[in-house]
């Protein structure tokens, strides 16, 4: 089945993704002011986690794409208001887009300090202590009966959750189709008729339903879900979920496989975009309890893995 995915897929390569100006300004680099290079590769990292085109974005900043690429390439001075504009549209907060987050008030000054220079695994345990500190995190016993499959579109979600669920005898429940039907229409029309925001909230709202509904079930996710941290942190909280890992090379070859051609009709722009969405989402992706890599395998293979990967967690008692 085809996964519904954000408003960014293979093959949709914006058409001015190196515009002559960026790209000699970039090779040379006399003219980029460090801050404003810093700037923009912020807003392209932001925008590519989000897996948004830069002609959606634009629109949703009420910019022109051009003026868009100049700041995305650090070139120009960029006014206030139109970071305020970008940064609406990333769903971020300008501060965000500026590099720092954490200068709101005095706790959050004192909570970087503590965590500053600190590993990714040090980082983890504090962001689950807090979590379960705050009550929103590690409470939930139906977890380790909760599997959610995480990853990019074409990693297998929704083939080997089906396989998985009828194996495990539990329900499986693919999110996007839970989506469309909270909104009443696609998701391609949700994104083009509502925009990318009420998408988020569409999908913060069909997560929360399923878990309410389901104690014990498989869940195929969007691969966008890790773009918005409180959906994201929702799922990590109720949920043992699992990151089908793949080689981009693969997403594609699957993705095509399963009758999209969209990819063939640029595809080394469109393969530079899966990149990157990848990369702005690995690190997201990584945070997941399981990974399980289906990258040279066959499909047995790969849901052989993902099987005895769930049953080990299953076979923990409750609490361990």
């Amino acid at each position: 089945m085809s996964e519904p995915e954000s408003a960014l897929r293979p093959g949709e390569a914006e058409a001015d993704a190196h515009p002559p100006e960026a790209a000699n300004t970039a090779s040379g680099g006399e003219n980029r002011h460090p801050l404003l290079a810093a700037v923009g590769e912020r807003a392209r990292s932001l925008r590519a986690r989000r897996g948004l085109t830069r002609k959606a974005v634009a629109q949703a900043a009420d910019v022109s794409e051009r003026h868009l690429a100049n700041l995305e390439y650090g070139m120009g001075n960029v006014s206030i208001l139109v970071l305020q504009q970008v940064a609406g549209a990333l769903q971020c907060s300008m501060a965000e887009l500026l590099g720092d987050a954490t200068t709101s008030s005095p706790e959050w000054l004192l909570i970087r300090e503590l965590l500053e220079n600190r590993s990714e695994a040090d980082l983890r345990r504090a962001r689950i202590a807090l979590g379960e500190l705050l009550g929103t995190a590690g409470i939930d016993p139906a977890r380790k009966r909760r599997f959610a499959l995480v990853g990019l579109r074409g990693a297998g979600k929704s083939t080997l959750g089906q396989m998985l669920a009828e194996d495990l005898g539990l329900p499986f429940i693919e999110l996007s189709r839970e989506i469309e039907k909270f909104a009443g229409c696609s998701v391609r029309e949700i994104h083009d008729l509502y925009g990318t925001n009420a998408y988020r909230r569409y999908e913060r709202r069909a997560l929360e339903e399923t878990v309410q509904i389901y104690g014990e079930v498989v869940i195929a996710t969007p691969g966008g879900i890790v773009s918005d941290p409180a959906t994201f942190n929702e799922l990590l909280a109720h949920c043992t979920t699992v990151w089908l890992q793949a080689r981009p090379e693969e997403h594609m070859g699957r993705v095509i496989a399963q009758g999209d051609m969209r990819p063939m009709a640029a595809s080394r722009e469109a393969m530079d975009d899966l990149k990157r969405i990848l990369d702005g989402r690995a690190a997201f992706y990584s945070k997941a309890d399981l990974t399980v890599d289906t990258g040279g395998t066959t499909l047995p293979q790969a849901f052989e893995a993902l099987r005895a990967a769930v049953q080990k967690v299953m076979a923990e008692p409750v609490g361990g």
